[in-house]
């Protein structure tokens, strides 16, 4: 009797516990390829460009006017008095520190204007897989990008394709 009843516990257990695994659906999805290959991210990728090329054409312009101006003192130096080349040397140092700080500044505005535009697209993101998952039963959805921490996903349900969908592209 005593053994019959660690055999229906032990049979018990197994069958709870196989039954808790079965019921758990696990799915997974690449983030960085739906995120690369949502419209949103190439429009966002588009606008970046555009805004960093003015400041890179902005930069270009004061350097031209650092070298211009360097030439010009340079080639001056001989006929100005001590007094002016100092002078013009500090100037030509203040102007070499604007052009420092305009390549910090733009490279800052470049950060902050990516991460406001990425923040939308990837709460867009989150709730698209959120829902799928929801639709599709699923407990778990793993990240599936390379060197995202997941190493096997072959058994799990890949939700790209229905997550692509939900965000209508």
């Amino acid at each position: 009797m005593k053994n019959f009843k660690t055999l229906l516990l032990i049979a018990v257990l197994t069958l709870g516990i196989g039954g808790i695994a079965n019921a758990q659906k696990i799915g997974h999805i690449d983030t960085d390829l739906l995120i690369k290959s949502m419209p949103a991210t190439k429009a966002m990728e588009a606008e970046l460009q555009k805004t960093q090329k003015t400041y890179k054409d902005e930069i270009d312009a004061l350097g031209k006017k650092y070298e211009a101006k360097l030439q010009k003192y340079s080639a001056e130096e001989k006929a100005q008095t001590v007094e002016t080349n100092e002078q013009r040397k500090a100037e030509v140092q203040q102007d070499a520190l604007r052009i420092q700080q305009a390549e910090q500044f733009a490279n800052q505005e470049m950060q902050k204007k990516y991460a406001e535009m990425m923040n939308p697209i990837l709460e867009k993101a989150q709730k698209a897989i959120k829902d799928v998952a929801a639709e599709k039963g699923l407990t778990y959805v793993f990240n599936s990008s390379p060197g995202k921490g997941l190493l096997v996903f072959d058994k799990g349900i890949d939700i790209y394709a229905a997550v692509k969908a939900k965000l209508g592209f």
